[in-house]
C-alpha cells in the first residue's frame, strides 16, 4: 500500500518570463589618502553625490577656468568604510540571490592603485568581499551540504546528481588517489598564514529563506584574462620527463618549475550561456577550503611592479562560485535524480585590471602590450555599455560588440537578463590620478543608465514541504518505539515467528517403551490440545489485529485521498491565483509603461514650459528694454527738437543780419566799382588829352536808373570798416589753424606777384570730392579770369564745410579775396592809333556778378558726387559782349 502511494513529482509549471528591468546598481569608495599625497581631488557632497576639483595646474574649460564635477550613484562610501558595511549593501543582496537560484555578477573598476584588489581580497584581520561571500554561503547551507561527488560537473555547464553508490565510489577511488600522492595532499588541519586571518569573519551572517527540503554543492574556479587570453589558475599540470619546457626567456626550465597553463576558450552551452571549456571545478565544503583553493590561483596570477602600484594586478580576474542544489525525493531520504529540477546559480566576482597611462607608468615591452590590452578589454567594456544604453534610450537595434574582447564575451549573458549586475568604482582622491579618475566618473555614470532585465525564480518542485524534518521524526520515533518495546535481541530484531515459538508451551516426550503405557498419549493429546487453544487465540488476536490494521490503513487511505482532494483544491486555487497574479503583473506592467509614456510626456511638457518660460522672460526682459529705449529715444527726440527749435532760431537770426551785412557789401562793392571805372575813364580822357596844358575837370556821369539832374560825387564815400579799392598785394586770411581743401583748377596759371596765396596742411584738389571735403573744416577756390585791362585775375573764393542731414558734406562761401597784377598809372604804351581812342568797355552787370551770384549762395555736395562747385567755370575766360 505504502509503495503504491508513491508518485512521481509533478513537472513545474512554467511561468512567464518576466519583463521588468532594473538598472546596474553602480556604488563608489573612495580610498583614504598616503602620507605622500597632500592635494585632494575628491569631495564626498552626500551619501550618493561626490564633487571632483581640478588640482593646480590643470584647466578644464576653454577660458581657463576651474570647473568642479558632481557626480552621482547608489551610495557613496567615504574613506572610514569598513569592509562589513560594504559587503551588507553591495555584495549580500547578491548571496541571497545565488542561494535562491538566481545568477549576479560582481567587479570592481577603478585606476591602478585605488584599492580594487584591497576590496575584493580583503587583507589580514580584515576580509573583503570575498571571503565573507563564502563565509555565508557555508553560514547558510552548512546543515543541508551533500555528500561528495553527488553533484558532479559536466563538460557543458552543467550538473549530473549521481546515487549513493556511484558518489560512494567515487570518493573511495579519489581517496585511493590522494592516498597513492602524499605529497600532495593538503593540510585541512593547518591553514596557511598568508590567508589565515583573511578569512576570519567574526559576523557570521545566515541568508533567509533558505529550501530545507534541497541538497547543496559549491564548486569553485577561477580564471584570469591576460592579454586577452583565458587561463585557468586551478589547472595542474603534470611534468613531462621527455620535454624540455622553455620560458619567457626562450630558456629550459626545469619540470618542478611553473608551466604557464594553455589559454582556454568560450563556448555555449545548450541555455545560450557562455562558458570556459575544461575549465576546473573544485568542489568545496567549507569557507577555509574554498579560499585556500582561491589562495592557490591567486599565487599563479599575473602582478607586476610599476611605477604607480608595487603589485599592480597586469590580467583581470574573475573568481566564479557554482552553487548547485537538487530537491530530495518525496521520503525525505535520498536526492531526486531528475535533471530538470537541478538548478544552478553562480555569482561571479570580478577583479579589473586598473586602467593606466603609460606615460605615468614608463611601462616598456612587455609591461607596455599588457597596458595596451588592458586599456582595449576596458575600451571595449565601455564600447558595450554604451551602445546598450543607446538601444534601450533611443530604441534603435544596434548590434553590442561582446566578440571584441573576452571580458564582455564571458559576461555577454548577464547584461542579456540572466543576473544581477553590480559595480564598485574605485576612487584614488589624489590629485595625480584626476584626469584618469574623471575618465571612471563618466563611465560609472553612463553604466548607471542600462538597465537589466531581472532574473526569472526558480521552478517549484511540487513536492510535500518539510519533508526532510518529518523523516527525521519518523525515525526518531520509530527508535524510541523499538527501546520502549525492549530493543532489539543480540543486536537484531526479533522475528513473530520466533516470539511465538516461544510463547508455546514445550512438546512432552513422545517415546513409547511399553504397549501398556497410558500416560504419553495423553500427555501429548494434552499438549497439542493447548497448542491449539493458543493457535487458535492467536488467530483470533491476529484477526483483529488485520482487522485493525485494515481499519486504520483504511482511515489513512481515506485521509490521503482527502489530501490528495485538498492538495489538488489548493492546486487548483494557486493555479487560479497565479493565473489572477499574472493578469495582474500583466496589468501592472501596462499601467507602468502607461505611467513611464505619461512621466516621459509631463517630462517634455515641464521641458516645453521651462523653455517657454525662458523665452517669455527674454522676450520680456527684450520688450522692457525696447519700451525704456523708445521712452529715451522720445525724450531725446523732444530735446532735439527743442534744441533744433532754437538753433533755428539763432540760424535764421544769424542769417537775417548776415543777409543784412552781405546786401551793405554789395552796395559798397558795386559802389567801389563804379568809382573804379571813373577812375578808368577818367585816365583815358586825360591820355587822349594829354596834349592840353589843363587838366580836363572830372567829367560827371549819372548812373543810369537815376536822375539826370542828380550828380555823383567823385569818389565813393567813406564806408568804417571798408578795404582799400587799390590793392596790389595782400596776405590770403586762409592761414589758420584749421584745415583746407585747396581747390586748384588743372587750367590754373601761375601769376609773378610776389605774394601767393599758401595755405599750410592743406589738401590740394583738383575736383572736389567726399572723401577731402569730410577731412576738412574749410574750403578755397582759385577762381581766374581775364580782366577788363587783358590782366589775369585770380579770386579766392572761401566758405566753410559742414555736414548735412543727408549724409554728404555742404559749402557755405563766406568771403571772397582777389589777388591782381597792374601796371602802374601812366606807363601804359600809347596805341598805334591816336586818332581814334580806345572802344570803352562797357562792363554788364551779368559779368561782375557772375562769379557773385554763384558763390553768394550754399553749394551742396550729396555723397557720391564727382562735382565741385564752379567746376566748370575754373579757367575760362568771360566773352565780352559785341
Amino acid at each position: 500500500m505504502k509503495a503504491a502511494r508513491i508518485q512521481t513529482p509533478r513537472r513545474p509549471l512554467k511561468k512567464p518570463s518576466n519583463n521588468l528591468k532594473d538598472p546596474v546598481g553602480v556604488y563608489c569608495r573612495v580610498r583614504p589618502l598616503t602620507i605622500e599625497d597632500t592635494e585632494c581631488c575628491v569631495e564626498l557632497i552626500s551619501n550618493t553625490t561626490i564633487q571632483l576639483h581640478p588640482p593646480d595646474g590643470i584647466r578644464v574649460n576653454r577660458n581657463g577656468e576651474f570647473k568642479e564635477m558632481q557626480y552621482s550613484f547608489k551610495e557613496v562610501f567615504g574613506a572610514f568604510t569598513t569592509q562589513k558595511e560594504l559587503f551588507n549593501v553591495v555584495a549580500r543582496p547578491l548571496v541571497e540571490d545565488l542561494i535562491h537560484g538566481k545568477n549576479g555578477l560582481l567587479f570592481t573598476y577603478g585606476v591602478t592603485g585605488s584599492g580594487k584588489t584591497h576590496t575584493m581580497t580583503g587583507s589580514p584581520g580584515d576580509g573583503g568581499l570575498l571571503p565573507r561571500c563564502l563565509d555565508m554561503i557555508f553560514c547558510s547551507i552548512g546543515p543541508f551540504q551533500a555528500k561528495r561527488y553527488v553533484f558532479k560537473p559536466d563538460d557543458k555547464n552543467a550538473m549530473e546528481v549521481q546515487g549513493d553508490v556511484d558518489a560512494l565510489l567515487e570518493r573511495q577511488k579519489r581517496d585511493a588517489q590522494i592516498s597513492a600522492t602524499p605529497k600532495n595532499l593538503p593540510s585541512r588541519h593547518r591553514m596557511d598564514p598568508e590567508f589565515a586571518d583573511m578569512i576570519t569573519v567574526p559576523e557570521h551572517c545566515k541568508a533567509e529563506g533558505v529550501d530545507e527540503d534541497s541538497v547543496y554543492s559549491l564548486f569553485v574556479s577561477y580564471v584570469e584574462i591576460y592579454n586577452n587570453y583565458l587561463y585557468d589558475l586551478l589547472e595542474e599540470i603534470p611534468p613531462d620527463p621527455i620535454k624540455p619546457k622553455w620560458n619567457c626567456n626562450s630558456t629550459p626550465v626545469r619540470n618542478i618549475d611553473f608551466i604557464p597553463p594553455q589559454s582556454k576558450i568560450l563556448r555555449e552551452d545548450s541555455n545560450h550561456n557562455m562558458y570556459v571549456a575544461g575549465c576546473t571545478e573544485v568542489e568545496v565544503k567549507s569557507t577555509e577550503e574554498a579560499f585556500e583553493v582561491f589562495w592557490k590561483g591567486q599565487k599563479k596570477r599575473r602582478i607586476a611592479n610599476t611605477t604607480l602600484n608595487r603589485e599592480s594586478s597586469r590580467s583581470h580576474s574573475v573568481f566564479i562560485i557554482k552553487l548547485a542544489q537538487a530537491p530530495l525525493d518525496a521520503d525525505g531520504d535520498n536526492v531526486l535524480q531528475a535533471k530538470d529540477q537541478t538548478i544552478v546559480s553562480q555569482l561571479s566576482l570580478v577583479d579589473l585590471a586598473g586602467s593606466e597611462r603609460t606615460n605615468r607608468t614608463k611601462a616598456e615591452g612587455s609591461r607596455l602590450r599588457e597596458a595596451g590590452n588592458i586599456n582595449q578589454s576596458l575600451m571595449t567594456l565601455r564600447t558595450c555599455i554604451e551602445v546598450l544604453r543607446e538601444n534601450q534610450i533611443y530604441g534603435t537595434n544596434k548590434m553590442v560588440p561582446y566578440r571584441d574582447s573576452k571580458l564582455t564575451h564571458l559576461f555577454k549573458n548577464y547584461f542579456d537578463g540572466e543576473g544581477k549586475v553590480r559595480m564598485i568604482v574605485c576612487v584614488n582622491p589624489r590629485a595625480d590620478d584626476y584626469e584618469e579618475t574623471l575618465l571612471v566618473m563618466r563611465f560609472a555614470e553612463m553604466t548607471q543608465e542600462v538597465e537589466v532585465a531581472r532574473p526569472v525564480d526558480k521552478p517549484i518542485c511540487g513536492l510535500t514541504p518539510g519533508r526532510r524534518y518529518r523523516n527525521q521524526a519518523f525515525k526518531e520515533e520509530l527508535t524510541r518505539k523499538l527501546e520502549l518495546r525492549g530493543g532489539p535481541i543480540d543486536g537484531e530484531d526479533p522475528s513473530i515467528a520466533e516470539a511465538l515459538l516461544q510463547s508455546l508451551t514445550p512438546l512432552p516426550s513422545v517415546e513409547v517403551t511399553d504397549a501398556n503405557d497410558e500416560q504419553t498419549l495423553p500427555h501429548l493429546i494434552e499438549c497439542l490440545e493447548q497448542r491449539n487453544k493458543i493457535r487458535h487465540l492467536a488467530a483470533e488476536e491476529m484477526k483483529k489485529t488485520v482487522s485493525s490494521i485494515r481499519g486504520m490503513l483504511h482511515d489513512w487511505d481515506s485521509k490521503s485521498t482527502a489530501k490528495e482532494n485538498y492538495i489538488q483544491d489548493q492546486q487548483e486555487k494557486l493555479l487560479e491565483k497565479d493565473r489572477f497574479i499574472n493578469g495582474q503583473k500583466t496589468e501592472t506592467e501596462r499601467l507602468e509603461k502607461k505611467i513611464k509614456t505619461l512621466e516621459y510626456k509631463i517630462e517634455i511638457l515641464q521641458k516645453t514650459a521651462n523653455i517657454y518660460e525662458e523665452d517669455k522672460r527674454t522676450l520680456q526682459h527684450e520688450l522692457d528694454e525696447r519700451d525704456h529705449k523708445l521712452h529715451r529715444e522720445l525724450s531725446d527726440k523732444r530735446r532735439l527738437e527743442q534744441r533744433m527749435q532754437g538753433v533755428m532760431t539763432d540760424t535764421k537770426m544769424k542769417w537775417e543780419k548776415e543777409c543784412e551785412r552781405r546786401v551793405q557789401a554789395k552796395q559798397l562793392e558795386m559802389q567801389n566799382k563804379l568809382w573804379v571805372k571813373d577812375e578808368k575813364l577818367k585816365q583815358l580822357k586825360a591820355i587822349v588829352a594829354e596834349t592840353k596844358t589843363e587838366k580836363p575837370e572830372k567829367p560827371v556821369r549819372t548812373p543810369r536808373g537815376r536822375d539826370k539832374g542828380h550828380v555823383r560825387s567823385a569818389s565813393p564815400p567813406s564806408v568804417p570798416n571798408a578795404p582799400p579799392v587799390r590793392l596790389r598785394h595782400r596776405r590770403s586770411r586762409s592761414a589758420g589753424g584749421e584745415r583746407w581743401v585747396d581747390h586748384k583748377p588743372v587750367g590754373s596759371v601761375e601769376t609773378d606777384t610776389v605774394l601767393q596765396p599758401h595755405i599750410p596742411n592743406a589738401i590740394t584738389v583738383a575736383v572736389p570730392n567726399e572723401k577731402a571735403l569730410a577731412k576738412c573744416d574749410k574750403y578755397i577756390l582759385t577762381h581766374q579770369e581775364l580782366a577788363s585791362d587783358g590782366e589775369i585775375e585770380t579770386k579766392l573764393i572761401k566758405g566753410e564745410v559742414y555736414k548735412t542731414r543727408g549724409g554728404g558734406q555742404a559749402v557755405q562761401f563766406t568771403d571772397i579775396e582777389k589777388l591782381k597784377q597792374e601796371p602802374p598809372t601812366g606807363t601804359r604804351k600809347r596805341r598805334s592809333s591816336q586818332s581814334a581812342p580806345p572802344q570803352q568797355e562797357e562792363t554788364t552787370e551779368s559779368e561782375w556778378t557772375d562769379v557773385e551770384t554763384r558763390c553768394s549762395v550754399a553749394v551742396e555736395m550729396r555723397a557720391g558726387s564727382n562735382l565741385g562747385p564752379g567746376y566748370q567755370h575754373h579757367a575760362q575766360p568771360k566773352r565780352r559782349k559785341p
